[in-house]
């Protein structure tokens, strides 16, 4: 596979670390929000151990874990690099259409106000669904059985923090959230 896909790829994860550290400057601050212990270790201790296994396949000497799903291919490369930038894209969008409302964590922010427009319209959590293709996209750069797990731990973790988020917003909005929650999908445009 072609180095310019993994600096590509490297490139990707950087724009959106950078437009999201920019744009978390002028979030509204929160109300109220989970203690840093539960964030850590519900939230960014999969993600860090997901980003362990999508590094560089040395770590992982000879292991059923370096067998590969798909060939590492510069079609699957390319193949790879189309998600993850359909990812950095709706991520991107999606946290700018909250604005002022959006945190790292599930928090209430003070005169918070239910999005609904925009990619909102068809998914309640774009950013997830964001994500979740970046790691996929990624995984298939990869191209071993390791970015599959990778993939996998952070659905299960994003689907852990998301029946909290959901939650969390049914209370604050009410019959509202639960209308919007009625038309649209929580991850996955027609299907989840």
């Amino acid at each position: 596979m072609s180095t310019y896909i993994k600096i590509i790829l490297n490139a990707l994860w950087f724009l959106l670390f950078i437009y999201w550290l920019i744009t978390s400057i002028s979030s509204k601050r929160p109300a109220n929000k989970e203690s840093p212990f539960i964030r850590f270790i519900l939230y960014w201790l999969p993600l860090i151990f997901a980003c362990y296994l999508l590094g560089p396949g040395d770590w992982f000497g000879h292991t059923l874990m370096r067998e590969n799903f798909v060939p590492h291919t510069d079609a699957v490369g390319l193949t790879g690099l189309a998600f993850c930038t359909a990812g950095v894209i709706i991520a991107c969008w999606a946290r700018y259409l909250l604005g002022k409302n959006w945190s790292l964590s599930v928090q209430k922010k003070e005169e918070h106000e239910l999005i609904s427009t925009g990619i909102y319209k068809v998914v309640r959590h774009p950013i997830y669904t964001g994500l979740v293709l970046m790691f996929f996209g990624n995984a298939l750069i990869v191209g071993d059985w390791r970015g599959l797990i990778a993939v996998a731990i952070v659905l299960i973790s994003f689907l852990f923090k998301l029946k909290k988020e959901e939650k969390w917003l049914t209370e604050v909005f009410g019959d509202r959230y639960t209308a919007y929650k009625s038309h649209t999908k929580m991850l996955i445009p027609w299907l989840i």
